[in-house]
């Protein structure tokens, strides 16, 4: 088995792949609900949340900041996680960009 050749297609295709991985899974679509309805938090606060174990919720945390979805502030010995404003806003034209595509009005096309 081949390894996937990310290289073959455009920069875009690959965004909106990443998008999509990082929405993928539900535990990560809950940290994001929940920052966006109290706009910061530290990892411990996701844990009791979620209810997850903590190096769980911190590999989500990592894939979320990674895509730049997601920003940590260093607070003592916490990190504060929020949502990357301008990132997400870049974020939503891109995929509502693919995602607004239409279909074209032809009767039979399959």
């Amino acid at each position: 088995m081949g390894l996937t050749k990310t290289e073959m297609f455009t920069d875009q295709q690959n965004e909106i792949s990443l998008f999509a991985k990082v929405f993928g899974h539900p535990a990560r679509v809950a940290i994001l609900q929940h920052l966006f309805k109290i706009n910061s938090c530290v990892c411990g606060d996701l844990v009791n949340e979620i209810g997850l174990a903590q190096p769980t919720i911190s590999q989500h945390l990592k894939e979320l900041k990674h895509l730049g979805l997601i920003k940590g502030n260093v607070e003592g010995t916490s990190v504060c996680y929020c949502i990357h404003t301008e990132n997400w806003t870049a974020m939503k034209t891109v995929m509502n960009k693919f995602l607004n595509q239409d279909l074209t009005e032809k009767q039979d096309c399959c």
